[in-house]
């Protein structure tokens, strides 16, 4: 049995999971920040990260979908993927840049994802964006530039620069294979969100822990209280943050948010992530936010909106009763 999903409201539906995800991403920088003062190593506070968040995937799959490890048998190659390229691999990327640049030089560098998306999809569909939507993506990423503050305490190198390309790099596939609602096996075995965020975090977890292990990558953890919001706390508070809030629910929620929307405007929410981080570490850690910043915060929703009023309403989707999205080529917005 099908359910028709409108092009408006899978819009809505999909903002709502993409928005919810950011918002869950944007409080990594805080609580991260907080073990990270507190003697942690960068990679430990990521393993720690991506294994608390694969484990607790791992339990709500239990209860929901308990084929999820044949599924990951018969998708073995796009969650391996997953789970190396925009898990671990962007985190391993932007932490080695960071050693090179300002973070918010890095940050600039990993949130030119969507330019790459838009970019690569104009190239492979040979459909060229509207101007509307490439003016939101520029007004987009230049108040990002705004919020950041990148010229303050600037500070570069052709090496870091690599390292954050190479970071947008990830987070662009994190968008293009996010987009699985026309996924399935040989067999027609669907691959569903949950699955390919759990299975992708077990291979990250596993890869960042494994470059621990070698020495390529410092794992140092530490039992000291952490600070936040002017509290002294148990750094295990900060850890199930991490791995719940930031890990689990963030990929969760963004995969199904992406299999909902394009690629390319799924991207560009992405930049949200920002917005989100820099208010929680408001309220977190007491980083003041300037009257830039918030205009910046503002030409980044007008770039949105712009590049969003330039972009054709998707086609409709139909939902099977297993929750699996089909597109129904058939049918088109207005067609009955």
């Amino acid at each position: 049995m099908l359910q028709r999903i409108a092009p408006a409201d899978r819009f809505r539906l999909g903002a709502t999971f993409a928005l919810l995800s950011a918002l869950c991403f944007g409080v990594s920088g805080s609580f991260a920040r907080s073990l990270l003062d507190a003697g942690w190593s960068p990679s430990a506070a990521v393993a720690a990260r991506l294994a608390g968040g694969a484990v607790a995937l791992t339990v709500v799959c239990a209860f929901v979908n308990r084929g999820w490890l044949r599924e990951v048998g018969k998708h073995a190659g796009t969650v391996l993927t997953y789970g190396l390229i925009p898990i671990a691999g962007a985190q391993l990327c932007y932490y080695n840049a960071v050693q090179h640049l300002s973070v918010a030089v890095a940050l600039l560098l990993e949130y030119t994802s969507p330019v790459l998306v838009t970019a690569w999809l104009w190239l492979s569909t040979r459909r060229r964006p509207s101007n509307r939507t490439l003016a939101g993506v520029g007004m987009a990423v230049a108040g990002i530039v705004v919020v950041l503050d990148v010229a303050h305490g600037a500070r570069i190198n052709g090496v870091g620069i690599a390292w954050g390309l190479a970071a947008a790099v990830c987070a662009a596939c994190y968008f293009m294979m996010g987009d699985i609602s026309e996924t399935t096996a040989d067999d027609g075995t669907p691959l569903r969100p949950l699955t390919l965020a759990t299975g992708g975090l077990w291979v990250g977890a596993a890869a960042v822990l494994a470059l621990g292990g070698s020495g390529l990558m410092p794992l140092r953890f530490t039992g000291n209280d952490v600070v936040l919001a002017g509290a002294t706390m148990s750094p295990l508070v900060s850890v199930l943050t991490l791995a719940l809030v930031a890990c689990a629910a963030a990929y969760a929620l963004g995969i199904i948010g992406i299999a909902l929307l394009k690629p390319g405007f799924a991207s560009l929410l992405g930049l949200t992530e920002v917005l989100f981080a820099v208010a929680w570490a408001w309220l977190l850690v007491g980083e003041t936010i300037s009257w830039v910043q918030g205009i910046g915060g503002l030409v980044v929703l007008a770039g949105l909106a712009l590049a969003r009023s330039g972009d054709p309403e998707p086609r409709v989707l139909l939902v099977d009763h297993h929750g699996k999205l089909q597109p129904d080529r058939l049918t088109s917005e207005g067609a009955r």
